[in-house]
């Protein structure tokens, strides 16, 4: 069979730092992980070819010749993954989806000729069984949980690996705590599930083969969910095979707040190469963390963990909601203070929305308050619901958050003050290469000539380069980053008028 795996396009958001990828010649963030994954576990011998719609164009002759498209997808996707079933009915080809899209609302895709949900590991096998039966149903699904120690390393030749700023992996599925807004645990539960060892060496060892040098993402929603096995077993074998292949990656993540609370594994993982870590912090607001059963957050002191974090040779991404139920009107100036304060210059400030299949969003729906189902950006000023607050309150107020945080003053003052307390390993990981000459060659003309930064761009250009000059190549990389933030900000402005 010929198949044709498909990955519609995102909208331009804050994640998908768009504007900044321009810098340095990149498409796209990362490559499609779960259709890369599904593809190896399509028969050898079946014809695949991958189109991420991020990267080339979907052409009608690449569905034409196909036999089956496979078209994954997750929430924010859902406009792109309809207009590419459309074109896909029209061609007459059909259509096999899955990914937590359509696991989330498969009702809403009627035209799709069989959904593959959940997890593939469960069900895609019994698909492909009919589908050589041909007896192929609309519909599987599984409440099982997958063992992901079977699961095969992903298909990576298929992708366009020089379109890409990073490479992802994922070494374990669901996470421990059950926070009120979040789907993680509907879509793969509270029990932790790991690969094994020589299973996330093989998968670093084919990246090292094919070539690939640079950032590596682990996709996991909270990569230490098992720390027993982390600090034991996994990050002792990547220190060693990293030590072995000269560090040619360094590693991104997304854990929980009380990463800060383990010296020990904040070591391990930066001896194995990490460098960043996003938590979601949520809120300042104590009564909004016990609203949402934020365990890890409550009866904390977040702006201390996140000091923690940075000394250790953590960059701290920060996830940010505003909307909760108890947010009191004095919560954005709060918000704009911790953001500043802690020196979070990634700080991904959203709209409270209530995911499919959440606990958030069958309370409000009892309460009456849900009015549609969201549209997977939390940052496009839209709400799925009423807020105790007042909607006009609560968008003038997240407007003037943003106004604050990605003001060129603001955002340079904190890349200073986080420049200032981060204290990185002695291992050098990052190798300058050409993309990084050619990005800083860019900034100077875009951001220190043209852009209405200019000023604060060369007052970090030159107090970075004498006072932490190691840091310096940092330093650029998050002017270029407050580049794309203002970009999208003013985007979302445009269209929220």
């Amino acid at each position: 069979m010929n198949i044709l795996l498909v990955n519609p396009t995102f909208p331009e958001t804050f994640w998908s730092f768009k504007h900044a990828l321009k810098f340095i010649s990149k498409k796209a963030s990362f490559p499609p992980l779960g259709l890369l994954t599904v593809g190896a576990m399509l028969p050898q011998e079946w014809s695949k070819l991958l189109i991420d719609m991020n990267v080339e164009p979907l052409r009608e002759h690449d569905i034409a010749r196909a036999d089956y498209v496979f078209l994954g997808g997750m929430s924010i996707q859902k406009d792109s993954a309809r207009g590419v079933i459309e074109r896909c009915k029209s061609l007459g080809t059909k259509i096999v989806a899955g990914g937590p899209l359509f696991t989330a609302r498969p009702q809403e895709f009627p035209d799709v000729d069989h959904l593959v949900l959940n997890e593939a590991e469960l069900t895609l096998p019994p698909f492909l069984h009919a589908l050589r039966n041909g007896t192929p149903q609309h519909v599987y699904t599984s409440s099982a949980w997958a063992n992901i120690a079977t699961t095969p390393i992903p298909r990576w030749e298929l992708a366009r690996l020089k379109s890409y700023s990073s490479l992802c992996l994922q070494y374990s599925r669901g996470c421990p705590y059950d926070c009120e807004f979040c789907d993680i645990t509907v879509l793969y539960g509270r029990v932790p599930r790991t690969k094994t060892k020589d299973q996330l060496l093989a998968e670093l060892e084919h990246l090292y083969a094919l070539g690939w040098r640079g950032q590596v993402f682990f996709v996991d929603d909270n990569f230490i969910g098992n720390r027993r096995k982390l600090k034991k077993e996994i990050l002792p074998a990547i220190i060693e095979w990293m030590e072995r292949r000269d560090h040619p990656f360094h590693f991104n993540t997304e854990a929980s707040v009380n990463l800060a609370d383990d010296e020990e594994l904040m070591q391990l993982m930066v001896r194995a190469g990490f460098d960043t870590v996003f938590v979601g912090i949520e809120s300042p607001n104590e009564e909004s963390l016990d609203e949402c059963m934020k365990i890890p957050n409550r009866k904390r002191d977040l702006a201390a963990s996140v000091r923690t974090m940075h000394r250790s040779g953590l960059q701290v991404q920060g996830g940010f909601i505003v909307g909760f139920d108890s947010d009191p009107s004095s919560i954005f100036e709060r918000l704009v203070h911790f953001v500043q304060e802690t020196g979070i210059i990634n700080a991904m400030v959203g709209l409270l929305n209530a995911p499919v299949g959440t606990r958030l969003y069958r309370r409000l729906l009892s309460e009456g308050r849900l009015l549609s189902t969201m549209t997977g950006d939390n940052t496009d000023f839209s709400m799925n619901f009423v807020p105790k607050m007042s909607a006009e309150a609560l968008l003038k107020g997240y407007r003037w958050i943003l106004e604050n945080i990605y003001a060129p003053k603001q955002y340079y003052e904190r890349v200073q003050q986080f420049l200032r307390e981060y204290k990185p390993p002695q291992v050098k990981f990052v190798r300058i290469r050409w993309m990084h000459l050619k990005a800083l060659a860019k900034s100077t003309v875009l951001l220190g000539v043209i852009g209405k930064e200019r000023l604060y761009y060369w007052k970090l250009f030159f107090w970075s380069l004498f006072v932490r000059p190691k840091l310096f190549p940092l330093a650029i990389t998050y002017a270029i980053y407050g580049h794309h933030f203002r970009k999208v900000f003013e985007h979302y402005l445009t269209n929220a008028r």
